[in-house]
């Protein structure tokens, strides 16, 4: 039996966006720490902003930027997004993204994505023509719960009537693998992206991807 001929496992597979299908770790890592030295709040590490990558924007820069005040949040949150509007057309998918969302759709998959970023962005960033009519869904983490709650999830499920364990979750943070397992879902690491997989494992994630091409190979034989 060849891998497009398989039964399907999953019917619905929510994908993460930011280190997972777009390659923009490093360009949030260096905005985040922008943005809090702009507003006086001691640099970040690496590290530190990494790993708030995923969460909602304002919980993230709360949280990498413990020294910044609460009243000062607002202006923090602006400062990101000026040095991010400076970046984003620096920023691309991975190497080999859509041919694995082009098989995912040929095998009648369920496409949607599941992701800290707000609307407006997600929505700027599946401008492109390439990506028009390729997701059948989205949520944003503006317009429902912040990762790891599963909420998310449990909307894109009723949405499209998918059980948990037909659903798949695939992301490249502990937030992502934490937010499937709260859901009750299956899900797939990616150790490409924002956080190191060493702490993948007490998730139990199906499989942690070094590469797309090796996720890609993955879905083919498992999803």
């Amino acid at each position: 039996m060849t891998a497009s001929s398989r039964p399907r496992q999953f019917d619905l597979i929510a994908f993460d966006w930011d280190g997972t299908l777009f390659d923009s770790t490093q360009i949030i890592v260096r905005c985040i720490q922008a943005a809090v030295v702009d507003v006086g709040g001691a640099r970040p590490s690496d590290e530190a902003a990494s790993y708030v990558i995923g969460m909602a924007l304002m919980q993230a820069l709360a949280h990498a930027a413990p020294d910044v005040p609460p009243e000062k949040y607002p202006e923090l949150g602006n400062r990101y997004r000026f040095h991010y509007l400076k970046h984003q057309d620096d920023i691309a998918l991975f190497d080999g993204v859509l041919p694995l969302l082009a098989s995912l759709r040929e095998r009648q998959h369920l496409i949607t994505v599941a992701t800290g970023k707000s609307r407006r962005g997600l929505n700027e960033a599946l401008h492109s023509v390439a990506l028009r009519g390729v997701f059948d869904g989205s949520r944003t983490a503006d317009e429902t719960a912040g990762k790891p709650d599963p909420r998310m999830l449990h909307e894109l499920m009723a949405e499209f009537d998918v059980a948990p364990e037909r659903t798949l979750m695939i992301g490249d943070t502990t937030h992502d693998l934490q937010m499937a397992l709260n859901a009750g879902c299956a899900s797939v690491g990616v150790s490409y992206g924002a956080h190191e997989p060493d702490a993948f494992d007490a998730l139990r994630p199906r499989h942690v991807a070094h590469s797309v091409a090796d996720l890609h190979q993955w879905l083919l034989n498992n999803a």
